[in-house]
């Protein structure tokens, strides 16, 4: 009995493997047409950041464009590039994020420098003693007109 345990054991991991490789080489082309469309990345110009006033309460969304940078309270927001993935895949929001500070006496001190995660918002966003930052989301376009276009029309 025991040498039938375990020859049965023995054998069971050999079946496995060599069923696992035929099932490694029937998956291999779709996953290569996975890692094709999951390779592409979105380069989005605008990103979506949400921002919370610890004081008063009161969340907000708000718009910015690559290398634009946009003041929430006594913090200054810019995003250098933002990235999604393809609606086929699951999805991957990132950007990459620099926060300054602006201090009491008026100098400006860099914070935060990094990657933030759309999907995981607690993971990098910035937290402040007053204000909190995180991405939302990255987005084609957006309500609030491009920095150049302001600028034209004002």
């Amino acid at each position: 009995m025991t040498r039938l345990l375990l020859a049965a054991l023995t054998a069971a991991p050999l079946a496995l493997a060599l069923c696992g490789q035929g099932l490694a080489q029937q998956a291999q082309p779709a996953e290569a047409a996975e890692e094709g469309v999951e390779g592409q990345r979105i380069a989005n110009p605008v990103a979506e950041f949400a921002g919370i006033d610890k004081i008063t309460g009161r969340i907000i969304s708000f718009d910015v464009y690559i290398d634009e940078t946009v003041q929430f309270g006594a913090l200054q927001v810019t995003p250098r590039v933002c990235m999604s993935s393809p609606d086929e895949v699951e999805p991957k929001t990132d950007s990459f994020v620099e926060v300054d500070e602006i201090t009491l006496d008026r100098k400006i001190r860099r914070i935060f420098s990094g990657w933030m995660f759309a999907e995981s918002p607690g993971l990098n966003a910035v937290e402040h003693a007053v204000y909190d930052v995180w991405l939302k989301s990255c987005k084609q376009s957006s309500e609030v007109p491009p920095p150049k276009a302001a600028a034209a029309g004002g």
